[in-house]
């Protein structure tokens, strides 16, 4: 062993894409820093990489776009994500006459799909252009973390030999390995029961190409379905389609635990006799011979929480060290983005000779808020999943709550800004209020018509709902802060006015339905007085399913 610590200013626990885009971000902030990143895997790793976070979406797009500096290489070595897309087809031989959610034009802030391992190559070469030393094939074979003001040390193996690295900061981005919250106990379950099977294929699958519907194409012009992170839907479950750069296809099964067990998919033979019952069209496409299996894993109860992530004893978790929602918006990247912002404000702050003990419990409280009300988009709310009226409206209430507020928070460099975050309380306030009510209105209505079924395939646009493509193209307008006030109460108003509609919908088809607290919080709709909010079409959707019923 080197009985001789290397002093180091910070030490992270693993080089993933949680803690290379950390490193990199402490070094662009603070050129001098001495990171030090110990990876278990050896690099380069391979193209399709087997990770979770493949589908980007707002926030995460634009920390590795723009706040990390990397939209050229998304641009040129990554696919561009045509949003996200939902179908609603369990049981179907053919997907045509299935209901379909998505644009037909991409909305004006971007994403992208991420070949994972062609992205941490990317991630370790640019942190050691920065000066981060980044070890890999290394693993960690002890922590020591320390409360008395002393530094802190790290014993770990590399290239056959023993070291110990003395650290100010220890940043925990080992995955679910979580060296950390082993350490202290930190792990804590949450009340989402959910599985996941996944595995990619060979080549990428043309789902333009799915149906002989001549409407098919039409519906979506230009379609590019190919390009989305698509979802195939059923009652608690849902399947993904996600293309790689590299040339593969990422698939995967998530459901409801209680609905499908995962002993029903745990191996690949078993996920495709699982999918030629509940989506035989997907079936046959991947069974063709293009699409071979290149590997398969499953995860059991992968959504939990954590009992603290942010120390005032310079320590911290990031990315799945910490926590982990679901995968259905992919806020994985997210959720990175913001972890790794609050962690580097922590380390700026102790580096002045600040104390950090209380912005580190401040910073906590609002990363749990952060995840909580993310978590009520996906807990018990997968047994509507499959309804092809109730579950649009659904997501794009989702989409209108994550754009009205914590997206624009993130866009705007506003996260860690107390003094104009005790502004905002009121908003954010109304705005949780209202998402609570929504979503269990939302589960009730899916609920009391759980077999409700449409003619024919129905569209519904994104692209072409204005308020969409106004909020979506808002994200990176810089604001004062006085604007910036304004435009969440703004944002919170069209939240409000949305609520009103969708509940006004769900009374047309369940007139005694219960308000859930939304008619105190939303204004009754008036169709005559405002402009509807939820695509006109909808309404009428929604009215052909009420009859069909009755």
């Amino acid at each position: 062993m080197n009985a001789t610590p290397q002093q180091r200013d910070i030490v992270i626990l693993g080089g993933g894409l949680a803690g290379l885009t950390l490193a990199i971000q402490l070094r662009q902030r603070r050129p001098g820093l001495d990171v030090l990143v110990i990876e278990r895997r050896a690099h380069p790793v391979r193209e399709a990489a087997f990770k979770v976070g493949e589908s980007t979406v707002e926030i995460g797009a634009h920390y590795f776009a723009d706040v990390l500096g990397f939209r050229e290489h998304l641009e040129t070595q990554q696919v561009r994500k045509y949003g996200l897309r939902y179908f609603f087809s369990e049981g179907m031989d053919d997907v045509g006459p299935c209901n379909e959610l998505g644009v037909s034009k991409l909305l004006p802030t971007p994403s992208w799909q991420l070949d994972r391992g062609r992205f941490e190559n990317f991630l370790g070469d640019e942190a050691r252009k920065l000066g981060v030393e980044f070890l890999d094939g290394a693993v960690v074979r002890g922590l020591e973390l320390r409360e008395d003001g002393s530094a802190h040390e790290v014993r770990y193996e590399h290239d056959g030999s023993e070291h110990v690295a003395s650290a100010r900061w220890v940043v925990d981005a080992s995955g679910r390995a979580g060296l950390i919250k082993r350490k202290f106990d930190l792990a804590q379950p949450n009340d989402h029961d959910a599985n996941a099977v996944w595995w990619r294929v060979d080549g990428h699958l043309d789902l333009d190409a799915w149906s002989d519907d001549p409407g098919w194409r039409s519906r979506f012009v230009p379609a590019e379905r190919w390009r989305s992170t698509n979802h195939m839907c059923g009652p608690g479950y849902w399947f993904w389609l996600i293309p790689l750069a590299s040339g593969s296809h990422s698939v995967g099964i998530v459901c409801d635990a209680k609905m499908h067990p995962l002993d029903t998919m745990n191996t690949h033979a078993k996920a495709m006799d699982w999918l030629r019952e509940h989506q035989p069209h997907v079936a046959r496409e991947l069974d063709k011979p293009q699409h071979a299996l290149q590997d398969f894993l499953f995860l059991r109860h992968f959504s939990y929480g954590c009992k603290q992530v942010y120390s005032g004893h310079r320590w911290a978790l990031t990315g799945e060290a910490g926590l982990f929602l679901d995968p259905f918006y992919s806020p994985g990247s997210d959720f990175i983005a913001i972890s790794n912002t609050y962690v580097c404000e922590l380390i700026d702050r102790d580096l002045a000779g600040e104390s950090v003990a209380m912005h580190a419990s401040i910073y906590q409280q609002l990363y749990f808020s952060f995840y909580e009300n993310t978590l009520s988009l996906y807990q018990d709310q997968y047994p509507v999943f499959g309804h092809p009226v109730v579950m649009p409206l659904k997501v794009l209430w989702d989409y209108a709550y994550y754009w009205s507020l914590l997206a624009p928070l993130f866009f705007g460099k506003r996260q860690a800004d107390l003094p104009l975050l005790t502004r905002l309380r009121p908003a954010f306030n109304t705005g949780r209020a209202l998402n609570l009510g929504m979503q269990a209105l939302l589960r009730d209505w899916g609920l009391r018509d759980p077999d409700a079924a449409l003619d024919g395939g129905h569209a519904l646009d994104q692209y072409g709902v204005d308020w969409c493509r106004r909020m979506n193209g808002a994200l990176p307008e810089q604001l004062d802060d006085d604007t910036f006030v304004a435009r969440a109460g703004e944002n919170v108003e069209a939240m409000r006015r949305l609520a009103g509609e969708i509940l006004a919908l769900a009374r047309t088809a369940f007139p005694d339905i219960a308000d859930h607290g939304l008619a105190a919080l939303a204004p009754a709709f008036d169709p005559d007085a405002e402009p509807e909010m939820v695509p006109a079409h909808w309404w009428q959707v929604a009215t052909a399913a009420t009859a069909a019923e009755a």
